[in-house]
């Protein structure tokens, strides 16, 4: 015998159909994708389940492992699930059933679980061998009714026995339980939500089929049911955009955060105390990052933080260091670790096909679905019920004819003659035949007759109701409606999760303590902030303390206080206005020269900041801008509302000229432009007509040879504030404003304060309350804090006192009044004035 292979078999050539690789690597690809969309890792819209999800409960109903059984090995679970349905490893599917047992991942758990089924530390279940399980009642609801023909079975794996294409689900579980799974080109993510809050939802949508979304919703502009995800962990969302996106598109990104209080500290420090975690956050992890975080500096204020979490909840301590601000250190760890994402995405299986669906489109899918599985059992009742109709009819003739039936069954030679007599006598059919024949001799009495009469009746009752229910589609659906409202009393419970407005993301200036600081700029544009603080007050005459030391040949130009919080506009000498944010510029000890500024404000060459306005002094107004050689100008608030990061043109200087100082005002309020050689012009601000950006303004004072425009003051009419002077060598008064009578715009003005060699030149003017501070610096970088009491009140033309003791070489760069800081430090005004007395008049030609 040769044991040469026999020839393969010639094929026709025009049996074989060519195919290119990339379409056939295409379709098989496809093909795959497909088969995992369908068969592994989507949901199915209808009952919110996963195959593997659907074949564990399955196989558990199949064992009789429900919830009124005992706890069985999870290993024995998970085996009759692969032997059976699931064919694809038992570590797939006992981790399905774990997490169906967690109450940490589902709103409302499908697995009663005894033993490990993991934690919120990420900490893994158990091996299945130790773990028990058994359905937890409301996973009864998902089979109920699955053995009267409710949905279509089809083969398993093997072909040995058959398992539901889908379960009955008489509970909307795809939103109440939500989703996640990752197949092949695409991926759903669907959030928990509230079982009573869902329930209403597709109630509604019975109701109302032509409703909006937006009807479903609960939201401050409509009452609807849907408030929101409901997450088993808690914690709180934070924007209803999301969510109105989540909902109406199917896409959506929520912002959920820790739910955190603050407690005070008997040692000195407070207490922050986490008791919700967003949803599928490892709190192990998540402790132990934040831990590295404080080691590492990025987080500051933490003394210590531990895990006092037990079964009754989430429990995070986080100490924090004596002093430190307990909110900064909340937004430090909202913006690291306590708030996260939460994508969206309503992809689930809809006739075998992903889509992505909104709110209502998920409550139809399952409102449609239960549409059939209720006309389906309804079908299958109104079968049995006409079924045992007819038996009963046989077995009411029987009755009605006793003695014939027993003498025919009696003299019958066997069960089928006797059954062929009846069926002839009584033309009744082989079932009823066959029911009379083996009926028992005492179910001939006469109570015996009673019962079946009266089931009977109910059975025929019960065979119109479900006709009306299989004929009326009102009538089906409100079957429907009546269980979900059953389901809804034994299962609903609170909200976990709360709905916040919307604050914003966390913001760099969330993370830094809002206190009042001193910033400094230089000549040579070097800039910082201190803490105000850092600098106590003192009596007028002071000579401060080390506020910067700048570099040789450099001074301190400009000085000002503000809130960390605060953003400012920064006018400069030369006309720009730049946007600055406080808690941006760097924070440095006193003894500190600053950093560039042009790493913070593009600043050209010899610009320097010569005025500052805080944005929230600005309401709707205008920026009244005064310049070194007398021009004043009004340009409108709102013409600055968009400063970019180069800034902006505030006003055009000549070629001499440049911004001294700029100040908020209105249309009824008055001006008053202080110069250096001590003049002052008070005059109707309406007299500066508002102008737009690029102007040069007009006249305001009529300066002397030589002299030079100081500063700019806005008061109103009846301002009952004073006028703060303080000259370049210390020297300061304060006069009531009501002392500077108005005049017409571009006159010489009135003497304010004798400028001879001890004051020297006026260095600032500005207008005061009595309980105001102030701030002043020296050019060589000394700060002195005292309070508008300390400086005494005079007449105009006069020397005044000491505000600042100053050493021979050095001058006042710059004074900042610190608005409403009160007298809290002890301190008494100084009632001696030095001052000089003088003319009261206005000051003319050759007036000295």
């Amino acid at each position: 015998m040769s044991s040469e292979a026999p020839d393969a078999p010639d094929v026709p050539a025009d049996e074989v159909e060519p195919v290119r690789i990339e379409d056939e690597m295409e379709q098989s690809y496809i093909d795959y994708a497909m088969s995992v969309i369908v068969g592994r890792a989507l949901p199915d819209a209808r009952d919110g389940l996963k195959p593997v999800q659907r074949r564990i409960l399955y196989a558990m109903d199949e064992m009789g492992v429900t919830s009124r059984s005992g706890h069985r090995k999870s290993s024995s679970i998970v085996g009759d699930t692969m032997g059976n349905y699931h064919p694809h490893g038992d570590s797939a599917i006992y981790d399905a059933l774990a997490r169906m047992a967690q109450d940490f991942s589902l709103r409302y758990p499908l697995v009663d679980g005894q033993g490990n089924f993991g934690s919120v530390d990420g900490d893994p279940p158990a091996a299945m061998r130790y773990t028990e399980a058994r359905m937890a009642p409301i996973a009864e609801e998902l089979l109920a009714d699955i053995d009267k023909d409710t949905v279509d079975f089809a083969p398993n794996y093997d072909d040995r026995l058959t398992e539901p294409a889908v379960l009955p689900a008489a509970i909307p579980n795809l939103l109440v339980n939500g989703a996640s799974g990752i197949a092949v080109g695409m991926s759903t993510n669907i959030p928990p939500h509230n079982l009573g809050e869902v329930i209403d939802a597709a109630i509604h949508v019975i109701d109302h089929p032509g409703c909006s979304v937006a009807e479903l919703l609960d939201t401050p502009d409509s009452d609807g049911y849907v408030k929101g995800p409901d997450f088993p962990t808690g914690a709180k969302i934070v924007n209803r955009e999301g969510l109105w996106d989540a909902y109406t598109e199917g896409r959506g990104r929520l912002r959920v955060r820790a739910e955190m209080e603050t407690e005070y500290d008997e040692t000195g420090g407070d207490r922050i105390v986490v008791t919700e975690l967003p949803y599928q956050q490892n709190k192990a992890r998540r402790i132990e990052r934040i831990a590295d975080d404080v080691g590492e500096g990025k987080i500051e204020g933490i003394r210590d933080i531990r895990d006092e979490s037990d079964r009754n909840g989430v429990r995070i301590v986080v100490e924090c260091k004596r002093g430190a601000n307990a909110d900064v250190v909340r937004n430090q760890l909202l913006e690291h670790h306590l708030e996260n994402t939460f994508s969206v995405i309503s992809l689930a299986l809809v006739d075998d096909q992903p889509r992505i669906l909104n709110l209502k489109e998920l409550l139809e899918a399952f409102v449609e679905h239960r549409r059939e599985v209720v006309r389906r059992r309804s079908q299958f009742e109104l079968d049995e019920a006409e079924d045992r109709a007819h038996i009963l009819e046989g077995r009411l003739t029987a009755l009605d004819n006793v003695e014939r039936v027993v003498e025919l069954v009696r003299d019958s030679e066997d069960r089928d003659a006797a059954m062929a007599g009846l069926r002839e006598a009584y033309d009744l059919s082989e079932a009823q035949a066959e029911h009379i024949v083996r009926m028992q001799l005492g179910s001939l009495t006469s109570m015996e007759a009673g019962e079946i009469e009266a089931e009977y009746r109910d059975v025929q009752d019960e065979i119109e109701r479900l006709e009306t229910i299989l004929n009326d589609e009102s009538e089906l659906l409100d079957v429907i409606k009546d269980e979900l409202e059953a389901v809804k009393a034994s299962y609903d419970d609170e909200r976990r999760t709360g709905i916040v407005e919307d604050a914003g993301a966390v913001t760099r200036e969330d993370l830094i303590a809002e206190e009042e600081v001193v910033v400094a700029v230089s000549e040579d544009d070097y800039v910082k902030r201190m803490s105000l603080s850092e600098f106590d007050p003192q009596h007028r005459g002071g000579k401060g303390i080390i506020g910067s030391r700048p570099k040789s040949g450099d001074r301190v130009s400009t000085v000002f206080t503000a809130s960390t919080h605060d953003y400012l506009l920064c006018f400069t000498n030369q006309g720009q206005v730049y946007r600055l944010k406080v808690f941006e510029l760097p924070e440095m000890g006193r003894t500190a020269r600053g950093t560039s500024a042009v790493n913070i404000v593009d600043l050209d060459d010899g610009e320097e900041i010569t005025a500052v306005v805080n944005t929230d002094d600005i309401g709707e107004g205008y920026f009244a801008m005064a310049t070194r050689n007398g021009y004043v100008k009004r340009t409108e608030v709102s013409a600055f509302e968009n400063v970019h990061s180069g800034g902006i043109r505030a006003l055009t200087l000549e070629s001499d000229d440049s911004l001294v100082d700029v100040e908020v005002t209105d249309d009824d309020g008055d001006l008053l432009v202080g110069t250096r050689e001590g003049m002052t012009i008070r005059f109707s601000g309406a007299d500066a007509r508002p102008m737009g950006r690029s102007a040069r303004g007009v006249n305001g004072i009529d300066l002397r040879d030589g002299d030079r425009v100081a500063g700019l003051v806005a008061a109103a009419a009846d301002d009952d504030r004073h006028l703060l002077t303080v000259t370049k060598n210390g020297y300061g008064k304060r006069t009531p404003l009501s002392e500077y009578r108005r005049q017409s715009r571009y006159g010489k003005g009135l003497i304010d304060i004798k400028t001879d060699e001890r004051n020297g030149p006026v260095c600032s003017i500005n207008a005061v309350s009595e309980g105001d501070g102030l701030v002043i610096m020296s050019e060589s970088g000394q700060i002195m804090r005292t309070h508008v009491g300390e400086v005494s009140t005079v007449g105009r033309n006069t020397k005044g006192v000491v505000v600042m003791r100053l050493d021979d070489d050095d001058r006042v760069a710059g004074v900042d009044v610190v608005p409403d800081e009160g007298r809290d430090d002890g301190l008494e005004a100084d009632d001696e004035t030095e001052a000089v007395g003088g003319s009261d008049g206005e000051a003319g030609p050759g007036d000295e």
